[in-house]
């Protein structure tokens, strides 16, 4: 989701496409980061910030997997039962401010085994369906619609979604395969999957689409 820095173009969070997507009076605020899982997030006080700014009736994007699942990694990673728990608390915190949080599950990794693209986010979205569900908060699952999206494209199609760059970019003078991060396509297809949830689920700012 996170706005990218310009030494690493084309790298783009979906987020940044997503913002662009709206007719006035809407206005996205994009404070996701690189690398951070709902513990992280939270002990970095990056949570915090978002919550003291948060307004009555603001819509809040949630959207944490990749990083939780990496359990072996020290201040990051978190169980599942962990997961839960920080996620239903931003859920709480959100609504006593009287807003409207939203969760979205992790998209999927460009991870194709023998032709098949394979999950490596093993219950981590399960969680998130199970905290959305237990507390009646609408859920986007980004999941289930980008593991469509890469195997109706296919193996070799799929890539002009990621941050695949050729060596000899300024950025990137060695070149780069990355299967997790998107590229400025991948970034606006998701946006467009992320829109496409909130009309799914009747949700008021779907009505301001461009």
């Amino acid at each position: 989701m996170a706005i990218k820095a310009p030494d690493k173009f084309p790298e783009t969070g979906w987020g940044m496409p997503f913002a662009t997507l709206f007719n006035a009076p809407i206005q996205v605020e994009n404070k996701a980061m690189n690398g951070r899982s709902t513990l992280s997030f939270i002990t970095e006080k990056r949570w915090q910030a978002i919550y003291q700014g948060m307004k009555k009736g603001d819509y809040v994007l949630i959207q944490f997997g990749h990083n939780d699942e990496k359990i072996t990694k020290p201040g990051v990673g978190t169980s599942l039962a962990a997961y839960k728990k920080n996620l239903s608390w931003m859920i709480q915190q959100s609504r006593e401010k009287g807003a409207h949080p939203i969760l979205l599950t992790p998209i999927a990794r460009r991870n194709f085994v023998q032709g098949i693209l394979t999950d490596t986010h093993g219950d981590y979205p399960q969680a998130m369906r199970q905290v959305a569900d237990s507390l009646q908060v609408p859920l986007i699952d980004l999941t289930v619609k980008t593991n469509r999206l890469l195997s109706s494209l296919g193996e070799e199609d799929s890539k002009q979604l990621f941050l695949h760059v050729e060596p000899g970019d300024k950025n990137y003078p060695e070149g780069v395969i990355d299967n997790t991060h998107l590229n400025v396509e991948g970034a606006m297809q998701v946006a467009k999957l992320v829109m496409a949830g909130f009309r799914e689920q009747g949700i008021a700012l779907a009505d301001f689409a461009k």
